[in-house]
């Protein structure tokens, strides 16, 4: 659709009605007549007493066409030549783009319309009025239905219906989900159905419903039945900590009271006019595979952000070596395993990709002295109850909230054995991902230089081997990160000098974060493995 179509398209109301106004008294309407710019003279078709409007395409300051249609101003932008019936430019005033048709409402000089009283209050001008606000509401539809054709400006169904053409459907509610238990009543013995359907609630009743079907048999004590969120409880409100879930309603035979285990998992809201674009874009550039394009798109399917790229043809301070692709992205810990797993997918062979993440990475290391005789296999139990544990409240936490160890430790008392060790922490290890240099490898890099200063000595490069290693650990996100604590981060009681020795083992300590940046926050992941877990006694 060329400019001028455009502006016609978007007529308001008052334009509609001076129009109306003017063929009522049989005056001419949006005679249209070409632009030049090398012309200042235009006379009108028909001889004219009095100019009503003149309006056209203007450009804006960039020399770029204005969509919406300019009313010049007679005197100061043009003035009529009664004489011979013309308008004039004037050389000072606002003029149409070049090459651009202007419109004319005029007045002629031998009308015959027998009305003629278009003031203010009057029938004619009442009626006209009436009439134009109906082909205006007409206007406004016609131009809505032409954006809805168009990925940047259809809303809502539209937009459904434009981005189908690529195969992409809006990503709908997603609910939290989970496990819940029922346990049975001592009182009942036999088989005991849960339908599919049966809802159970926490006590500020946020619902959730069993989605299948399953029966607790004669002798079983215990079922677990999956659940997800309903109802107000969608999206990230359906996000509910262990134990509670304790309402059963209606009430079922044979079950004395249900519980969950496990924190249900966090749902993530309908996808957003703007991000259903921004992914349908991104399908549009990356239906090749292996191409830039292509890995941002899986990025994007996977409810995740590209921040940052570094490539070889990147800006100076963007590049990265030949055969390798960096990206930073925005996605909750959770996700990232999955992105970074997509990513390796579509990249193509012999391309590095790296993946990394604004993350803190903590590692709590602890010590519990047992009060109960645990086997091997249930100390090794207990280690990954613990790290499950802590790992549920990290996943609690919003980009840009710290870590407490008040918290670590409450998460971890839930568990009865934990409670009664009297856990205390050893050391807390905070190490940030290395995004301002993202794809460095500064564990490689830390050997290479090892084994280049030690040159033939076996026993030097031992040493510094052990060093380097001594002083770093590869982290699950994001490749490889320097693990020395950064107690910087690390703040004490008071939150802002330096947690001490004392304060860590006593467990007053807040785990910080970087200074957001820009829009972009630093987010706590969790980094722990069984070993940093020493347990006590209960052989």
């Amino acid at each position: 659709m060329n400019v001028d179509t455009l502006a016609l398209t978007r007529r308001s109301y008052s334009d509609l009605v001076d129009d109306l106004l003017t063929a009522v008294v049989g005056g001419v309407v949006n005679e249209p007549i070409p632009f030049d710019l090398k012309q200042l003279r235009y006379a009108l078709s028909q001889p004219g007493t009095r100019i009503r409007s003149v309006k056209g395409t203007i450009a804006d300051a960039n020399g770029n066409p204005v969509p919406e249609m300019h009313l010049f101003l007679l005197n100061v932008d043009y003035t009529f030549s009664a004489s011979d019936s013309s308008i004039v430019w004037q050389p000072k005033g606002t003029q149409p783009l070049d090459e651009t048709t202007f419109y004319v409402d005029y007045f002629r000089a031998n009308s015959q319309s027998p009305l003629t009283d278009i003031n203010v209050g009057s029938v004619t001008r009442t009626f006209t009025e009436a009439i134009g606000r109906e082909i205006a509401t007409v206007y406004q539809e016609i131009y809505n239905a032409y954006l809805s054709g168009f990925v940047d400006t259809a809303q809502a169904q539209s937009l459904d219906y434009v981005v189908s053409i690529l195969g992409v459907v809006r990503y709908g509610a997603e609910y939290a989900t989970g496990l819940v238990t029922f346990l049975r009543d001592p009182a009942v013995d036999g088989n005991v159905t849960v339908a599919d359907g049966t809802q159970v609630a926490t006590v500020d009743r946020k619902v959730f419903e069993t989605t299948e079907l399953r029966t607790l048999q004669k002798g079983q004590q215990r079922l677990d039945v999956p659940i997800r969120a309903v109802g107000a409880a969608k999206g990230p409100l359906g996000v509910v900590p262990p134990g509670s879930i304790v309402t059963l309603d209606p009430p079922i035979a044979g079950i004395g009271r249900v519980t969950n285990f496990e924190a249900t998992v966090l749902g993530a809201a309908p996808e957003t006019d703007d991000q259903l674009r921004a992914r349908a874009k991104t399908v549009l550039q990356g239906l090749g595979q292996a191409t830039l394009a292509a890995l941002r798109r899986v990025v994007f399917d996977e409810r995740s952000k590209v921040l940052d790229v570094r490539d070889p043809n990147g800006a100076p301070d963007k590049k990265s070596p030949p055969g390798t692709v960096v990206l930073l992205v925005d996605t909750e810990p959770a996700r990232f395993d999955s992105v970074n797993a997509s990513v390796q997918e579509t990249r193509a062979a012999g391309i590095l990709a790296a993946v990394v993440a604004r993350y803190v990475f903590i590692t709590p290391r602890l010590a519990l002295t047992l009060t109960t005789t645990l086997t091997p296999a249930g100390k090794l139990k207990l280690i990954g109850q613990i790290i499950d544990a802590l790992q549920a409240y990290v996943d609690t936490l919003q980009p840009g909230d710290p870590a407490d160890s008040a918290s670590m430790l409450a998460a971890i008392n839930a568990i009865p054995e934990v409670k009664a060790a009297k856990p205390r922490f050893l050391d807390i290890l905070v190490s940030q991902a290395a995004v301002d240099d993202p794809g460095s490898q500064p564990l490689v890099n830390a050997l290479v230089d090892a084994a280049q200063a030690a040159g033939n000595d076996r026993t030097t490069l031992a040493t510094g081997i052990a060093n380097v290693l001594a002083n770093a650990t590869t982290s699950t996100f994001g490749g490889t990160s320097e693990s020395t604590p950064l107690r910087s981060l690390t703040k004490g009681p008071g939150g802002t000098a330096a947690a001490t020795d004392e304060e860590i083992e006593a467990g007053t300590f807040t785990v910080t974060l970087p200074a957001p940046v820009g829009d972009d926050k630093w987010s706590i992941a969790l980094d722990m493995q069984p070993s940093d877990v020493q347990l006590l006694g209960g052989s």
